[in-house]
């Protein structure tokens, strides 16, 4: 018999779409503490964090519905979004 542990796989919820993913399949948006906003693909800048799918559609809704400035705390830019928007469509080209 092995006494292999089972990992309990950290589960986040996307604000796009509403679903729960493991957290590795998923993009953080950080909040660091000089109050700047933006996305984090290592996962590990210290903040405060919140969680999408890395897809734009997911972006578009979370920025529509405002649930990334809620979450975060703060008032997210035009800018700021635009930002995310064209490092995500880079980071899926490659």
């Amino acid at each position: 018999m092995s006494t292999q542990k089972i990992r309990k796989v950290p589960l986040r919820q996307c604000l796009g779409c509403g679903e729960h993913k493991p957290k590795k399949e998923l993009l953080r948006v950080v909040r660091t503490p000089d109050g700047i906003i933006l996305l984090d693909f290592t996962g590990k800048k210290s903040g405060r964090g919140a969680y999408i799918c890395p897809s734009i559609s997911c972006l578009k809704k979370a920025r529509k519905s405002k649930r990334i400035e809620s979450v975060l705390e703060c008032n997210v830019s035009d800018e700021v979004y635009n930002e995310m928007e064209e490092s995500l469509r880079k980071s899926s080209e490659e």
